[in-house]
């Protein structure tokens, strides 16, 4: 009698034993499926958060620069400066290596209007207009013009220092892209190097055009009375006054110019 006792006292801790297990399993199977939705909750949270840190990371082109209609349209004949817009979110995959070239240049560009006189005296100048009298009266900065023939073919600074500047006035917002540079047509003068400066307002401060570290941007110049060198902005800028401050020159200051404007067409 003591062993079957012994035996169903056993028997019944086993079988409350089970009754535990089960209990406990059942409650553990409920709380895994009640976690499994926040589980997947956070997940989606997670990707979500990553894709924001990822579109955070990329800097998309938002512009001080030209807006760009890749594909062209038709001709106008009539020079559309463009202002941007800003682009609030991260631009879609571009379908082709071609459509890259929007970002961060101008696909299309035109002379603003100095040789072909488009461009007025008046928009032209240099520090201290005044004192080019007598000789110099022949090579005021509004004869700095591209491919300029002649006597009085080029603008020939009065004076040979980096305090110079030639500058234009757009007489309106425009959207720079490049600037060419020629020698004096009949001598051998010219510039080596320059550095670009630029306003949208006569009562704002100058502002450097500036290279991808962060320094003023130094351009380089001819090394002939002839050749054209042409300096494109990447990115183009949005301005209404440019200057050029002479950096380095060969024999005397001098310059012939064209500055590019960007298009959102092709004209």
């Amino acid at each position: 009698m003591k062993i079957n006792a012994r035996c169903v006292a056993l028997l019944a801790i086993l079988l409350l034993t089970q009754v535990l297990i089960g209990v406990n399993t059942q409650e553990e199977e409920e709380q895994e499926e009640e976690q499994e939705p926040e589980q997947e909750e956070q997940e989606v949270q997670d990707v979500e958060d990553v894709e924001d840190v990822e579109e955070e990371s990329i800097e998309t082109w938002t512009g001080r620069a030209c807006t760009c209609d890749c594909e062209g349209g038709s001709p106008s004949g009539i020079p559309t400066f463009t202002v941007p817009t800003p682009i609030t979110s991260v631009a879609p995959p571009l379908p082709s290596s071609r459509f890259m070239k929007c970002m961060p240049e101008c696909p299309y560009h035109q002379a603003l209007g100095f040789e072909s006189g488009a461009v007025t005296s008046d928009q032209i100048s240099c520090n201290k207009n005044e004192l080019y009298i007598g000789w110099f009266s022949s090579w005021t900065a509004d004869k700095a013009r591209l491919n300029g023939q002649g006597y009085g073919c080029a603008w020939l600074s009065k004076f040979q220092d980096i305090n110079q500047w030639l500058q234009i006035d757009l007489k309106m917002e425009g959207v720079v892209s490049g600037i060419l540079t020629q020698g004096r047509c009949d001598a051998d003068e010219w510039i080596t190097k320059y550095s670009v400066q630029y306003r949208t307002d006569e009562n704002l401060n100058w502002v450097y055009y500036k290279d991808t570290t962060g320094n003023n941007r130094v351009f380089y110049g001819n090394s002939d009375r002839t050749s054209t060198v042409q300096n494109l902005l990447r990115p183009p800028i949005i301005a209404r006054y440019i200057r050029l401050l002479p950096l380095g020159w060969h024999t005397r200051i001098a310059i012939r110019m064209e500055l590019l404007m960007c298009l959102n067409k092709c004209t």
